[in-house]
């Protein structure tokens, strides 16, 4: 998978996640498939059972199906999926 900003605009239900780091120490190590997305936050199956975690608070190590694990600041995730893909991202790199 090739990384570029238009990574914001993929469906990550169904993608493998981890929350590598947040303000809330309780979200820190959460990992698992997305099961749910909503405008501000992931649910997450970890260990049999539904983890809501805001997008605000953790930044996520996303591991996509070819293999490619890619960190993602989760403030850029905020906002309902459907609108994410009208947002125009700033080139960062």
């Amino acid at each position: 998978m090739k990384v570029t900003p238009d990574l914001i605009r993929y469906e990550f239900i169904g993608t493998e996640a981890k929350v590598a780091k947040s303000t809330h120490p309780g979200y820190v190590g959460i990992s698992g498939k997305i099961i749910d997305e909503t405008r501000n936050t992931f649910a997450i199956l970890h260990k049999g059972k539904r983890k809501i975690v805001t997008k605000e608070s953790a930044v996520f190590h996303f591991k996509f199906s070819d293999g490619t694990i890619v960190e993602i600041e989760g403030k850029l995730l905020l906002g309902k999926p459907e609108d994410r893909l009208k947002r125009r991202v700033r080139r960062l790199w």
